[in-house]
């Protein structure tokens, strides 16, 4: 049995690979967004772009919105419809703050257009709980303590849910796989994996 000791330095040597990682990912994704604007002609913003009504499935929901067709939808999620958890990290669709579930799979959400969305099934984390009750994957997280500063927790608990849709039973390197696109800066790693164990625990009473 590790000490808390070891837990928390292998913890701190995650969380420290995990930024690094994330850090060269952006800085990869900025250059490569500069390549392609330095080659691109500029885009001309005419009458095709302008808002117009987009209808949306988000929570169960028919949801209909006003904007342009390459609204990133975390802004309207967010904006436009009042659906906060979700949230906006580095704009580059790497740190995975920003995701949600569409048609079940984990989606990133702060670079996609809105109107790569139309017709899929899109649910957020205020989506999981529509009765006000804790989705079991998030209380098993609050038993964990596994938020410190809460940022990176939706986007977390959103890759938990996928994860155990379509595997009821996944072994630590599964999850730890699951999550690695994550960004957690707090070093919550291993609360955050043992929280993911512990819903597969329950879920499979």
């Amino acid at each position: 049995m590790p000490t808390a000791s070891a837990m928390a330095a292998s913890g701190a040597r995650v969380c420290s690979r995990a930024w690094a990682a994330a850090r060269r990912a952006c800085v990869a994704a900025n250059a490569a967004a500069a390549r392609r604007a330095a080659t691109q002609p500029a885009r001309w913003h005419g009458p095709h772009e302008m808002p117009r009504e987009i209808e949306l499935d988000i929570n169960g929901r028919r949801e209909v919105v006003s904007a342009e067709p390459d609204t990133p939808l975390l802004h309207v999620l967010r904006n436009d419809l009042g659906l906060t958890a979700a949230k906006y990290g580095c704009g580059l669709e790497q740190c995975h703050a920003c995701v949600v579930l569409v048609d079940g799979e984990e989606r990133t959400t702060c670079a996609t257009a809105i109107e790569a969305f139309i017709g899929r099934s899109i649910v957020t984390l205020e989506g999981l709980a529509p009765a006000g009750a804790l989705h079991p994957v998030a209380a098993a997280f609050l038993a964990e303590e596994a938020a410190q500063c809460g940022y990176c927790t939706p986007g977390m608990i959103i890759a938990g849910v996928a994860l155990l849709e379509r595997n009821r039973d996944p072994s630590d390197a599964e999850i730890r796989a699951a999550l690695d696109p994550h960004l957690c800066r707090c070093g919550s790693h291993w609360r955050i994996i043992n929280a993911v164990r512990r819903a597969a625990r329950e879920r499979a009473r």
